[in-house]
């Protein structure tokens, strides 16, 4: 026979129980929050700071440190807003070469910390071709075609000028032959030198006269003016009889209309 106490302490115990397991809105749960405990800036603070330094780094990174392996690795957002930097590391033609993207230079670490390649198979699907805008230097003999005169001189001038040297590329466009059109500087005795613009006053190239696809990035003017000069002095492509003139856009010309025939 239980005691009536035990049966009463039991009663009690299970009203104790109910009401405890009783459920509790939403609403009610994020009323009693204490909102106090995030009022206190040391409890925030450090976390948004962390995480803005972290998207701010990588942000950092992916704009001006991540390095470009080649051409078709530069978006279309990239064309006129931004500069390549890097070295040279083979000169193909009298207007092209092709550029080792070293991105922030020496201070992040090129050439002293992280290595920069010079083996052709290393080199291999690793650098940016890059064709000189607004201009056109006399074309050597490719595909079984003769070359025009002073090819060898524009070659060889262009490859003592920049070969092995740190140039920054402002780009504008790829090509049909997927090299990317640029406006490149060079430093020269401290001075910052246009490597197209040089190659004009040196009588080695003509401006670009292409109809289509002609890029100068606002430097047309500057360099006919430049090419004028070498003209009147009779220098390089402009030593010889005017009547045998012919330009490098004359000379493609020529050449692919009798390759059609």
């Amino acid at each position: 026979m239980p005691w009536p106490s035990s049966s009463n302490a039991g009663s009690g115990s299970s009203k104790s129980d109910t009401s405890s397991r009783r459920s509790i809105s939403w609403t009610d749960s994020l009323n009693g929050t204490d909102w106090e405990h995030y009022k206190d800036p040391r409890n925030w603070v450090p976390t948004v700071l962390v995480t803005t330094t972290v998207l701010l780094s990588l942000q950092l990174y992916r704009s001006y440190l991540r390095r470009i392996p080649g051409a078709v690795h530069i978006q279309p957002n990239f064309f006129r807003r931004r500069s390549l930097f890097g070295q040279v590391t083979s000169v193909g033609d009298g207007d092209n070469f092709h550029l080792f993207h070293t991105p922030g230079g020496r201070v992040a670490g090129w050439g002293w910390l992280r290595r920069i390649p010079h083996k052709r198979s290393e080199l291999k699907n690793r650098t940016i071709p890059i064709r000189l805008a607004g201009i056109d230097a006399p074309e050597g003999a490719h595909f079984g075609r003769p070359a025009q005169p002073f090819s060898t001189d524009a070659l060889a001038w262009l490859t003592e000028y920049i070969l092995g040297k740190r140039v920054r590329a402002k780009v504008y466009r790829r090509d049909q032959y997927d090299r990317i059109v640029a406006t490149v500087y060079v430093r020269r005795f401290l001075f910052r030198r246009d490597v197209g613009l040089e190659m004009l006053k040196k009588g080695l190239a003509t401006t670009y006269e292409a109809k289509t696809g002609a890029e100068f990035g606002g430097l047309e003017e500057e360099y006919k003016a430049a090419e004028a000069r070498a003209k009147a002095q009779k220098i390089g492509i402009w030593s010889g009889k005017p009547e045998h003139f012919e330009s490098p856009r004359d000379y493609k010309t020529r050449m692919n209309s009798a390759q059609d025939l």
